[in-house]
């Protein structure tokens, strides 16, 4: 279950952008998971959940948005969200297309309470 390594990264991630002094005031990580990303989102939000139990983020959420799997047909110039693995364009049955969106594995946003006079 690489989900697990995963968490353990968005982690280490918040790491870099919020000292750990202020991990208790995490609320809530964002985080964008493509079709074609290979994650199981259910799996992750588990995993953040096993990894940030009994530390100053236990309290903290992980929001996970789905990206579909969308891709550019070349010749016709349209753009359609199909299943994981199609490539031919819905419209006009072309194999000349270009995937752009659906492999996204970001953290878009972190959420922490207001500085109080503790954390100063």
């Amino acid at each position: 279950m690489h989900e697990l390594s995963i968490a353990q990264g968005i982690v280490d991630i918040v790491g870099h952008y919020v000292p750990r002094a202020r991990f208790d005031t995490v609320r809530c990580v964002r985080v964008r998971v493509g079709d074609l990303a290979g994650v199981v989102p259910d799996s992750l939000a588990f995993c953040f959940t096993a990894v940030t139990a009994g530390t100053p983020m236990a309290e903290a959420l992980l929001e996970i948005e789905r990206v579909p799997y969308t891709i550019r047909c070349t010749d016709c110039t349209s753009e359609s969200t199909t299943e994981p693995g199609l490539a031919l364009c819905p419209r006009c049955g072309s194999i000349a297309t270009t995937i752009i969106a659906g492999t996204e594995l970001q953290v878009m946003t972190i959420d922490v309470d207001e500085e109080t006079p503790e954390h100063s």
